[in-house]
């Protein structure tokens, strides 16, 4: 019985430090940056919904992004082609992207969050990745446009 004591008071206890490290690390947004994250939102649900003129939409003229599994940055163009290959190729079953850091320069926002994703590819069984992401966007009108990113999957599979 003392041994079910003590390790009920040492799981109390961690679940004690596990609340107060959420809570430190908690971040509470501005209103600009939850105006960031607004589009973030918005583009990852059209990519999801495999809208590729809704998606980008949200990519400025002269992007420039670089994935992981990518050798060289690549501009919108390239980038177009092989969404299109995807989202005709791929559906997105579910997911889910959490943000990490806002950081707002004028007009330029710097947004790191991490991602996980459950895809099926039409002829195979839905697989589930996770990774992290960094877009740069820049202030249109009344959204944001990625001008950059960098990222991609970082799970194993």
């Amino acid at each position: 019985m003392k041994h079910f004591t003590r390790i009920s008071l040492v799981l109390a206890v961690f679940c004690c430090i596990l609340l107060a490290s959420t809570t430190l690390f908690a971040q509470e947004w501005s209103a600009p940056q939850k105006d960031v994250w607004k589009s973030v939102e918005a583009y990852w649900a059209l990519y999801a919904q495999g809208d590729l003129e809704g998606f980008l939409s949200y990519f400025h003229p002269d992007y420039r992004g670089w994935s992981y599994q990518s050798a060289l940055p690549e501009t919108k163009g390239t980038s177009r082609k092989f969404l299109d290959y995807e989202m005709k190729n791929t559906k997105t079953l579910v997911y889910d992207i959490t943000p990490v850091a806002i950081q707002i320069y004028g007009n330029v926002a710097f947004v790191h969050y991490y991602y996980t994703t459950v895809e099926k590819e039409l002829e195979a069984k839905a697989k589930t990745s996770s990774g992290r992401w960094t877009d740069i966007l820049m202030k249109q009108g009344d959204k944001w446009v990625m001008i950059g990113d960098h990222g991609g999957q970082t799970s194993k599979d």
